[in-house]
C-alpha cells in the first residue's frame, strides 16, 4: 500500500509527466523564435556589410575619376577609356565627365606677423623676418676653377673614424693587464683544487700516500726519514 501511495503521489505533485511535456513544448517554441531573430539579425548584418563595401569602393571609384580626371577625351583626342573601336564609351569615361578635377593643395605660409605684440617681451617665439624672394638652385655642373670633385669631398667627410692609438688603447694600465693575465694563467696551469691550509685540522688525518720510490717489496729507504747524507758503515774508521 505505502508503494503504491508513493508513486501516486509522485506523480501527480512531484514528477507530473504532463506539466513537463507541457514545459519542454514551451521551450522549444521559444528556441525556435530566438533562432528566426537571430537569423534575421544576421542577415541584417550581412546586408548592412554588403552596403558599407559598395559605398566604400563606389567612393573610391569617384576619387580615382577625380584624380584621373586629365585622361578625359577631348574633341581633337579620344582618351585611353574612350576607344574608338568600341561601339559605346566605357563607364570610367561617363564617371569621368561627371567628376571635378581635383584641385591642388596650397601650402600654407605663416606670416611673419602673425604672432600678437605680448610675444615680443617674453621671448616666446623666435622673430621671423620675412625675405624677398627665395634663392634659386644650384646647378649641378662642375664650377670653373681649382675646386676638388664633389664625390672626393663626400668621401673625405664622411670617411670612418681612424682614432689614435691612445683613444684606441685601453684604459687600465698594462700593469693591471699583466696581473689579470698572470691570475688567468696560475688558475688554468691549476692541477686541482685544494689549497693548502697550515693551520688548519685539515691535513691531520689524511692519509699519506707515498711515492713510487719510497714504497716497495724491499722496503723504504731511510734518506729522508732518518738522515739526508748517504750512510757507508764499513768506512767508518771509528763507531761514531
Amino acid at each position: 500500500i505505502q508503494k503504491r501511495w508513493r508513486g501516486y503521489y509522485v506523480r501527480k505533485y512531484i514528477h507530473n509527466y504532463y506539466a513537463l511535456k507541457k514545459y519542454l513544448e514551451a521551450i522549444s517554441v521559444n528556441n525556435e523564435i530566438v533562432r528566426n531573430e537571430l537569423q534575421e539579425y544576421a542577415e541584417m548584418k550581412e546586408a548592412e556589410e554588403k552596403r558599407k563595401d559598395l559605398e566604400k569602393k563606389e567612393k573610391e571609384k569617384k576619387y580615382q575619376a577625380r584624380k584621373m580626371h586629365y585622361l578625359l577625351s577631348t574633341e581633337q583626342i579620344a582618351g585611353i577609356y574612350n576607344s574608338p573601336f568600341r561601339k559605346s564609351p566605357d563607364p570610367m569615361e561617363l564617371q569621368l565627365r561627371k567628376s571635378k578635377p581635383l584641385s591642388h593643395r596650397r601650402q600654407q605660409i605663416k606670416s611673419p606677423f602673425a604672432y600678437e605684440l605680448y610675444d615680443w617681451p617674453t621671448c616666446t617665439r623666435p622673430p621671423t623676418f620675412s625675405t624677398a624672394e627665395p634663392l634659386p638652385p644650384i646647378g649641378r655642373q662642375k664650377p670653373q676653377g681649382p675646386f676638388r670633385d664633389t664625390a672626393e669631398v663626400l668621401r673625405q667627410r664622411y670617411k670612418p673614424l681612424e682614432p689614435t692609438l691612445r683613444v684606441a688603447a685601453s684604459i687600465n694600465s698594462p700593469l693591471e693587464k699583466a696581473r689579470e693575465e698572470m691570475k688567468r694563467e696560475e688558475w688554468r696551469n691549476c692541477i686541482h683544487d685544494n689549497e693548502f691550509l697550515p693551520f688548519s685540522s685539515y691535513h691531520k688525518n689524511k692519509k699519506y700516500d707515498p711515492s713510487i720510490h719510497r714504497s716497495g717489496k724491499y722496503g723504504q729507504e731511510t734518506y729522508g726519514f732518518k738522515h739526508f747524507r748517504e750512510v757507508q758503515p764499513k768506512k767508518w774508521v771509528a763507531d761514531k
